[in-house]
Order: C-alpha cells, then structure tokens, then sequence
C-alpha cells in the first residue's frame, strides 16, 4: 500500500470513530490526548524502521524505553542536574543499542531476533533491579514540559489546536530520519545492505558499521521516548513499555516497511504509527479490554506480514 493508501486508511478511520464515538472523538481535547499518546510509540517505530530496513529487528526497544524511564528518575532523585538526567538516561538507550550492534557485528550472534530477545531481558531486570519494583515519581518542570506541555496556535480564534512538545519533537525526529536515509551517503548503505547484503559487500559498503549504526540508533530514540513518556507520567515505572515493541514493529510495517529488508520510508512508518495511535484511541473510547487489545494487535501484524510476504512473491514474479 502507498503513502496515498495509507492517508485514506488513516481518514476513513477518523471517520469511522468519528461516526461510532461522535461525542467524544473529534474533540480537542481528544485530538491532543493522541497526539501526545502516540509520541513514545512513534518514536519507537522510527528507530524500529532503521533496524527493519537492514532485514533486522530490534525487540528490545520497549525494554529499553522502561530502562530509560527509571535511569532517568534515580538521576533525578539523586539531585542530579535536569540536563545530566536527561543524558544520562539517553545515554542508557544508547548503551544497549550499542550493545545489541556489537553482538551482531563482532560477536557474530546468527540473528538479531536472538541477541535483542537477550537484551530485551537483560534492560527489563535491570529496570526491576535499579527500581525495586516500585514507581519513582516526581521530576523537573522542564522533563515535565517536554512530555505533557502543549504549545497552542491560532489560541484567539474559534478553532485553537494544541500542539503537544512532544508530538513537535516526534516530527523534528522523523525529519532528521528522512534527511539521514534519504539524503545521505550512510541512508543509501542502509537501505543497500536490506536490499542486498552480498550486492552491498562488493560494492565496498562497511556493513559491520552500518549495522551496529541503526541499532545504535534504535536504543537512542528509545531512551528519548522513554525521556518524553516519563515527563508524561511524571516518573519511571519498571513496568513501562513491556510489549511497545509490538506496537513499534506493527507501526513499521503498516506504513509500507519490509520485513525482508531494503524498503520503507519514514513518512510511511509516521502514519502507520498515527493509524496504530488512532486505533488504540478508538478501542478504548469503545471501552474495549486491553486482553482484546492485544489480540487484535497479534491479527494485524499477522496480516501485515502477510501482506508484505504477497507483495514480495509479486515483486520477484515481475522481475
């Protein structure tokens, strides 16, 4: 499905909730709540392309946004500055992702499913241990800001909209994707080594570095998602972003992405996160149970999947 398509699905399902939900889902207040939910997930979904483009998968990336969360509470709890809070719960993110890259690229684990299930475990007990199991609340006004604040245009007329902080960093994030794979020397290797690993290799591309880049990548704009649902929230819980993965992947491949590798743009994956953060809104504006929830989240990465295996068999029948 093209860009084209996707815009389509995105608005008939706003009408759609628009139409079941009439009093509650094309309000402001409600427009905004999404906005500012799907910021984290998205976010996720932007690091989560960048491995996917590779023929990678990164499943430790909401393990590490719940690592990030509590890094950054202790840090503030422990009367550190706000911006040293800030990067060292960034650097966290960074860490692991660093880590997930070093295991493919110098460990030579056979898949990264493997060595990011691993991760995915090891940031999750280290969540747990630094925490006790328990929440850490109460952070700086300016973490806060960035998470829960809104900025308001057109504030004197009848139709102001709300801006979440959030959500104009989320577009200032997949504007920089866009520039880095699209623009950029290091975006047409990423893309060659998804397409062709073999191809890429004797064209002289340093796929080892590649590699470990866009997992490096993932774990940053990990730790910056849990960065942003933390000022949310107004603290780290251990429990944050168990199964945001799913969410993350489901996002990439509705928008277009390829689990084979080499295809995908950013602005596809942009939507297909709204599109998830649209459903997830509607389901429970219909007071849908969250077990429900996460069965029909199984049955729409199932048929993504499905659909993207079709239109590759389709794709090498033409070639």
């Amino acid at each position: 499905m093209g860009r084209f398509g996707l815009i389509l699905v995105m608005l008939l399902m706003m009408a759609v909730l628009t139409i079941l939900q009439p009093a509650y889902f094309l309000t402001r207040e409600n427009l905004t709540n999404i906005a500012r939910q799907i910021s984290s997930n998205s976010i996720l979904a932007l690091g989560e392309f960048a491995v996917i483009v590779t023929a990678g998968i990164d499943l430790s990336v909401g393990s590490v946004m719940g690592l990030s969360m509590i890094v950054l509470a202790l840090a503030v709890h422990a009367d550190w500055a706000a911006g040293m809070a800030v990067a060292v719960a960034l650097l966290a993110g960074l860490g692991v992702g660093l880590v997930n890259g070093l295991a493919l690229t110098r460990l030579h684990l056979p898949h990264p499913f493997i060595a990011t299930l691993a991760t995915l475990n090891i940031a999750r007990g280290a969540t747990y241990l630094l925490s006790g199991g328990v929440p850490i609340s109460g952070l700086p006004p300016i973490v806060r800001m960035w998470g829960a604040d809104d900025i308001t245009l057109l504030g004197g007329t009848s139709f102001p909209i709300d801006f979440p902080i959030s959500f104009l960093i989320v577009i200032a994030l997949y504007l920089a994707m866009w520039v880095l794979l699209t623009k950029t020397s290091t975006g047409r290797h990423i893309y060659a080594i998804g397409g062709s690993p073999k191809a890429a290799q004797y064209a002289g591309i340093n796929i080892p570095r590649n590699l470990a880049l866009v997992y490096v990548l993932s774990g940053g704009l990990a730790g910056i998602a849990g960065i942003l649902l933390a000022g949310r929230v107004n603290s780290g819980y251990p429990t944050a972003g168990t199964g945001a993965e799913l969410d993350a992947i489901a996002a990439v491949i509705i928008g277009g992405a390829s689990f084979f590798g080499g295809r995908g743009t950013a602005g596809g994956v942009f939507i297909g996160a709204i599109i998830m953060g649209l459903l997830r809104n509607g389901l429970n504006l219909m007071n849908v149970s969250v077990f429900w929830q996460q069965v029909m989240l199984g049955f729409i990465i199932l048929l993504a999947v499905y659909l993207d295996v079709l239109r590759r068999r389709a794709m090498r029948l033409e070639s």
